[in-house]
């Protein structure tokens, strides 16, 4: 239940954004903490309520067992998603992370782990475990997230010296309140003492004694100013003494709301030894056993769902050792079932090893040579699934049988059930329109075959039934009612491939001509584009061949051959199209600055590319629109 709550295929390289975090800041010496703040201001923690998903209303939550992600009321497929294709290749086709550099990161990570663990949290192993938080955040794997948690330690500290401030000053204001609270009442009694003679003297002496207590009126005069002032001093230091406990408070639940958001963060980008790191240092940091998390209501709901508890520091720390633990046991599963050529079942663990932990050692440690046996299963089974999406039973039917010979325990139930209906229903129709035919009902005839020919376009039955009935009458009609079929299936490279009859059919037929003009002024656009891609990529120049066939796709998103080649080269060039991705996604974010830097990056990779330059021209005008 608890890998619920992982975010995978393009949702979550979103967070690419994410990880970018300011450098770390000089090393501080920490100091003792105060003591804890009592319980008043608690109530303001409804205000982190407002922060709410950058997506909209959802927080995104995978289902492993159907390797779905819900999110923002829609269902994605993880396995049928051609960025996480991208990126699962990629790793199938990278070396293993043996190298010093990774060592060294994995190395300083164990230390920090060892430094924070229970029982070893001192007050010497934490400061141990802040310096080399630096370190850490030097290595590309890092990504400067160690530099964010230190960030966050140093912000903590610097609350609590800004508490113990405020308690210093309490002390001095009290010290004065008793002061002043001296002063009046001394004040008080003293216009007591006054008061009384002046009455006295002037009952016992007449009219002269009225002026002998007239005269004490300006003593008393006096008496009362002192108290005004005493009495208005005395309030404006109990509002300064009420005013420091709020601030206090205030900053100490500034800090946690904070802290506790880099967790969250931590966790939803996959990052479980950097979520263990920010939970040690947690409990060291805030002593005062507070351990509730101040989130949105999204992300509490998600928590209490996927752990049927409300979310806390806990819950966070056992999530994450759970998901360590999970991705463990998915490599050594994966190991044992490529012993057996069960390559369905390794490439299965792998691919949700890989989506839970893609950052772990475990699964950068796993050597090349293993991974490159999963790669044939892995492209054939993503074709398998580009294949029935695009209604290609044929090209299904033989990845079946190839997949079969590859892996021992492929399940080819789903896919054959697929084209066996599609085969199925693709009869029937046929069977209605040879009976139409025999009728010479041109209507059901048209009808019935055109709704064959979307069930199964490349149906061998069908092009043969196709074949017999315009052998059965005039060339030309027939010619002019594949044309018509074919255009309402969009089937536009048919009609490429079959010109000739076509343009002679189209001839006698004015009708038709500015479609069929069309649709080979198209044809011929897709192809050069095609031939363009095909020369760039035997010279190697994958990305350029890539931005040439994504111009063509963008005008013609129909055409089969365009998308399998622009699939090839999305796979050929990822690096660039991930970069190029998310440039886009940061520009209609308005987040221009990092969309500049990711089509300034994509322009490094191919200095040539007209996406990256013509992003940059835009880019720049909002930045500076008078340049």
């Amino acid at each position: 239940m608890h890998t619920q709550i992982f975010l995978a295929a393009a949702l979550f390289y979103v967070n690419t954004a994410l990880a970018q975090v300011p450098d770390a800041v000089p090393a501080p010496q920490p100091q003792g903490s105060p003591a804890p703040v009592g319980q008043k201001p608690a109530p303001q923690a409804a205000a982190p309520k407002q922060q709410n998903s950058p997506f909209g209303q959802e927080v995104p939550v995978l289902d492993p067992g159907t390797e779905v992600v819900a999110f923002n009321g829609k269902n994605y497929s993880v396995s049928n998603n051609p960025v996480f294709q991208a990126r699962f290749e990629k790793f199938l086709n990278a070396p293993e992370a043996t190298n010093k550099e990774d060592a060294d990161y994995r190395t300083i990570l164990d230390r920090i782990l060892a430094c924070l663990a229970p029982g070893n949290a001192t007050v010497q192993n934490i400061d141990t475990a802040f310096k080399l938080l630096p370190y850490a955040a030097r290595y590309d794997i890092d990504a400067h997230l160690c530099d964010s948690l230190a960030d966050a330690v140093y912000a903590v500290w610097q609350a609590q010296r800004n508490q113990a401030r405020l308690s210093n000053a309490n002390v001095a204001l009290e010290e004065e309140l008793r002061r002043l609270e001296w002063n009046l009442q001394t004040v008080s009694e003293g216009k007591k003492i006054q008061a009384a003679p002046a009455a006295s003297g002037g009952r016992a002496n007449g009219n002269g004694g009225a002026r002998q207590g007239g005269g004490a009126v300006n003593p008393a005069n006096g008496t009362d100013y002192q108290t005004a002032s005493y009495t208005r001093r005395h309030a404006e230091r109990l509002v300064a003494i009420k005013g420091n406990e709020v601030k206090k408070a205030l900053s100490e639940l500034q800090a946690k709301v904070e802290f506790q958001t880099m967790m969250v963060q931590f966790l939803l980008q996959r990052r479980f030894q950097h979520v263990i790191m920010s939970t040690r240092f947690y409990r060291a940091l805030f002593t005062d056993g507070d351990s509730k998390l101040n989130l949105g209501k999204d992300a509490t709901d998600l928590f209490a769902k996927s752990t049927g508890m409300p979310p806390t520091v806990s819950v966070i720390d056992s999530v994450a050792n759970e998901a360590i633990r999970d991705v463990r046991e998915g490599v050594k599963a994966f190991d044992f079932l490529l012993t057996k050529n069960e390559m369905e079942g390794a490439t299965k663990q792998l691919r949700q090893a890989f989506l839970i932990g893609e950052y772990m050692p475990e699964v950068r440690l796993v050597q090349r040579d293993k991974k490159r046996q999963c790669l044939d299963f892995a492209h054939k089974s993503f074709q398998l699934i580009s294949a029935i999406n695009v209604r290609d039973y044929g090209r299904a039917e033989t990845l079946v049988k190839d997949l079969k010979k590859v892996a021992n325990d492929f399940d080819d139930s789903q896919p054959t059930a697929a084209i066996d209906g599609a085969r199925i229903k693709a009869r029937a129709l046929i069977g209605k329109a040879r009976q139409a035919a025999l009728s010479s009902d041109q209507v059901t005839l048209e009808r019935v075959m055109t709704e064959a020919g979307e069930i199964w376009p490349g149906n061998p039955e069908f092009k043969e039934a196709m074949d017999k009935l315009f052998t059965q009458g005039d060339v030309v009609q027939k010619a002019l009612l594949e044309f018509d079929q074919l255009l309402s299936q969009k089937n536009y490279r048919q009609i490429w491939a079959d010109k000739v009859r076509f343009i002679a059919a189209v001839a006698v037929n004015p009708e038709r001509k500015p479609a069929l003009e069309k649709v080979m002024a198209d044809m011929q656009a897709i192809e050069a584009s095609l031939m363009r891609a095909e020369e760039m990529a035997r010279q190697g120049v994958y990305a350029g061949a890539w931005e040439t066939l994504e111009r063509s796709w963008a005008q013609f998103p129909d055409d089969a051959k365009l998308n399998q080649q622009r699939a090839d080269m999305t796979t050929r060039a990822s690096d660039f199209v991930k970069v190029i991705r998310n440039a886009e996604e940061f520009e209609k974010k308005e987040q221009f600055g990092s969309s500049l830097a990711h089509f300034l990056k994509a322009q490094k990779i191919y200095p040539a590319s007209d996406f990256a330059r013509d992003g940059i021209t835009r880019l720049v005008k909002q930045v500076l629109p008078e340049s």
